[in-house]
């Protein structure tokens, strides 16, 4: 196929694309480089220097007769969107829309959203979540996101798109910044590996559920078979506390460190977990890899970074 990826220079969507490469596909990678990098694009993909707000998009799919469009170009931080909803919302909502838009007009017949799983109910009920949780965002973060869905959801509706949302958890693995907000394994990993001292905020014992980046490359192909539709969780199905994960991270890193703990931040969930079990039965994906081998691969690949 033909698929254009948004956001194919950042952590996730880099990943998405060499396993769209290796898989045979013709990907065409269309970002703006505000936070993802030139050199994580693999040499087997077109490289479109561009906006998701830029009304030129439409013209790019059409130059490049993509037939689908994965969609990961975002703005990720929580604190920022509470800090500027408006901001996040031109991101997340505005962007969003204007990819969908674009493939509209381009003749794209799929369409497949990175939303989150992770802030779009709210404080759970329910552990682990099913796709048919309530949803009560806390953060405009979330708010964005399922805005975004439910715009995806409406044009497949509308104009007959295939709409494909992939809900994840907490992503983590090689190539994630390590100096935003949003990648706790990435921000303790480095940490620990320059001999600083890792901050928590909280009190630690909130609970998320990691998932390695190479499992949701995975689950971005199976998103490509024609019975996908609609709304997945990808995600471990394990929760795990903050405190618990900097222990496995000091083994692999195999140093000890005091963390600092600092103020809970403002529209951060307390307990989030959810289950994959519909993206099991339909598509026959799960998260096959382990959090202490994910951690592995992650602190190696920080480490050569390093050097």
């Amino acid at each position: 196929m033909r698929i254009a990826v948004t956001g194919g220079a950042g952590f996730i969507g880099s990943h998405v694309v060499e396993a769209y490469l290796r898989a045979g596909h013709e990907v065409v990678v269309v970002d703006n480089l505000s936070t993802g990098r030139r050199e994580h694009v693999p040499a087997g993909a077109a490289f479109v220097l561009m906006d998701v707000c830029d009304r030129a998009l439409v013209e790019v799919l059409a130059d490049y007769r993509i037939e689908v469009v994965n969609h990961h170009a975002a703005q990720i931080a929580v604190s920022v969107s509470v800090e500027d909803p408006l901001r996040d919302a031109q991101h997340n909502v505005l962007g969003s829309l204007n990819v969908y838009e674009a493939a509209r007009r381009a003749g794209v017949r799929r369409v497949i959203l990175a939303s989150s799983g992770g802030t779009i109910y709210g404080e759970q009920q329910v552990f682990p979540a099913s796709e048919e949780h309530p949803l009560q965002p806390l953060a405009p973060y979330g708010v964005a996101k399922l805005a975004a869905e439910q715009y995806l959801l409406c044009y497949s509706r509308l104009y007959g798109i295939e709409a494909v949302v992939l809900r994840y958890t907490n992503v983590y693995g090689p190539r994630q910044n390590p100096h935003g907000e949003a990648g706790v394994v990435a921000i303790f990993a480095e940490r620990l590996l320059r001999g600083e001292q890792p901050v928590i905020y909280g009190d630690g014992e909130q609970k998320r559920d990691y998932v390695y980046v190479g499992d949701i490359a995975e689950a971005n192909l199976c998103a490509l078979r024609p019975q996908a539709r609609g709304i997945y969780h990808c995600s471990s199905g394990v929760e795990l506390s903050v405190n618990a994960l900097l222990e496995l991270l000091q083994q692999v890193v195999g140093v000890r460190t005091r963390p600092r703990f600092a103020p809970p931040r403002l529209g951060e969930v307390r307990r989030s977990v959810c289950s994959s079990a519909r993206i099991e039965r339909e598509l026959g994906w799960r998260a096959r890899t382990p959090l202490p081998e994910g951690l592995v691969h992650t602190v190696a690949a920080f480490r050569n970074a390093q050097r």
